[in-house]
């Protein structure tokens, strides 16, 4: 297998260290997402007022509703390719490619169809308020017109980062990111367009974005080499992406559910809530879409460490990521609660709005760790093969018991700070479940490993 000077040997050497190169760009990547995504939000709640600024965030649970069992496949993907390449397979490497390439294409255009079908009914199912529902679907309805270029741009990153390349998924996104922005401030400020100008920006970054990733692909001289001709579905490694993504993805759209119920439990409360929780949420999420890098960094870790046989390791990426997930957490958390009401400020000037969203926002802060457990956990658990477990965790801890928690104490204590505290306590529940889930899959990876004669090395691993 040809070795490019852009991949990282991840089987061997101290391992804290790689992660956290391996993940700074990840991280560095979702944060400029974020950026770009904030920007969105920034522009339309300056310019277009607090209305607008809630119509393009009541989308975002809905959105997530509909694609995430799609985008779940892309973590198939960066698990089977991980593990091919960690066993020295450049055949099956290849095949694992060009299958993902496929799937994300067919993918993309169903997810498109349904998006446009289904977008309407959803939004008036969950209660948006009148003032912002015809704003919301036409957000909508521009948004997943770009939706096929998302899924590929998706596939196409996880591809590289299996590898071990996670610097040019973060500048390709860099370079679309920009375009971005630039478009959003000639769309809305320039032309006068609202939540259509923003939606028309990020639907033409993530075509920018995709052409990037696959130009990449086609012109490397690596095992994951893109050949046009060679994009066709391989049903054995179908089937395997699927094994794992599927669950994945359905642990996303299940948690997607979910959030759309809570949603509409916000909508409840009118539009000045809405526009106070998307702003809010969009500021939280910095700090989850951190902790995120290291879910990405455990899944390609402990897949490529699977594939060479080096279980001992994994133990070492659980102990380095679950390191890092409580210092994020005390240092971006901290500076959320700290700085709250000037990052509001940032995305409106409405003083009810901001204090609105600082109540949920130092709800959530106070465990955050919980949510970076039951989002980085997994993804140790998947990559050594094993993706219903985390699935059934999140159905469980976070999907049911947020239903439960709407039907029984929200429904007695119908507030604000009551209906957000349904996130801190269904994180801990379900980040309490991924832990036992991933030393359930340890015990069996090593009880097999025994049986086969393939005992982990009793060697100390360098962390």
């Amino acid at each position: 297998m040809t070795v490019n000077a852009r991949d990282t040997d991840l089987t061997s050497g101290p391992l804290f260290g790689k992660i956290l190169i391996f993940a700074l760009p990840i991280m560095a990547m979702n944060l400029l997402q974020l950026l770009f995504n904030a920007a969105d939000m920034v522009v339309v709640g300056r310019f277009s007022g607090s209305e607008a600024l809630g119509a393009v965030g009541a989308t975002g649970s809905l959105i997530g509703l509909i694609v995430n069992l799609f985008m779940g496949l892309s973590v198939g993907t960066s698990v089977i390719v991980a593990q091919d390449y960690g066993a020295g397979q450049p055949q099956a490497v290849s095949r694992s490619v060009h299958t993902s390439i496929a799937v994300s294409v067919i993918g993309g255009f169903f997810v498109t169809v349904v998006g446009l079908l289904l977008c309407g009914p959803l939004l008036r199912m969950m209660g948006t308020p009148d003032d912002i529902l015809p704003l919301s679907e036409l957000y909508m309805r521009i948004y997943f017109l770009g939706m096929p270029a998302g899924m590929v741009y998706n596939f196409g990153a996880a591809i590289l980062r299996a590898v071990g390349d996670s610097r040019r998924p973060m500048n390709y996104l860099t370079i679309a990111g920009v375009v971005n922005v630039i478009l959003n401030l000639l769309f809305v400020v320039g032309f006068n367009m609202s939540v259509a100008g923003v939606a028309w920006a990020t639907v033409i970054s993530q075509y920018l974005s995709v052409y990037l990733i696959l130009n990449c692909l086609y012109h490397t001289d690596r095992a994951i080499r893109l050949f046009p001709k060679e994009v066709r579905v391989d049903r054995r490694k179908l089937l395997d992406i699927i094994r794992i993504g599927v669950p994945a993805g359905l642990q996303g759209m299940l948690f997607s559910i979910s959030n759309v119920l809570i949603q509409s439990a916000v909508n409840s409360f009118g539009s000045t809530l809405v526009a106070a929780s998307s702003a809010a949420g969009n500021i939280e999420s910095f700090v989850g879409t951190t902790m995120n890098a290291y879910y990405n960094a455990a899944v390609t870790f402990t897949g490529q460490n699977m594939g060479a046989k080096q279980y001992d390791r994994i133990d070492s990426v659980a102990k380095v990521c679950t390191g890092l997930i409580f210092s994020t957490w005390i240092v971006l958390g901290g500076a959320v609660l700290l700085f709250g009401r000037s990052l509001l400020g940032i995305y409106t000037d409405n003083p009810e709005v901001i204090d609105l969203g600082m109540i949920r926002m130092r709800i959530m802060m106070a465990t955050y760790f919980t949510c970076g457990t039951m989002s980085v956990f997994p993804g140790l658990t998947r990559g050594m093969g094993y993706s219903v477990l985390p699935m059934l965790c999140t159905l469980i801890g976070a999907c049911l018991m947020r239903i439960v928690w709407l039907m029984t104490v929200f429904n007695w204590y119908p507030t604000i700070p009551v209906l957000f505290a349904c996130y801190p306590v269904t994180w801990a529940l379900a980040g309490g479940g991924q832990v036992a889930s991933f030393f359930y899959a340890r015990h069996h990876v090593r009880r097999k490993a025994a049986l086969e004669g393939e005992a982990a090395p009793s060697i100390s691993v360098p962390v």
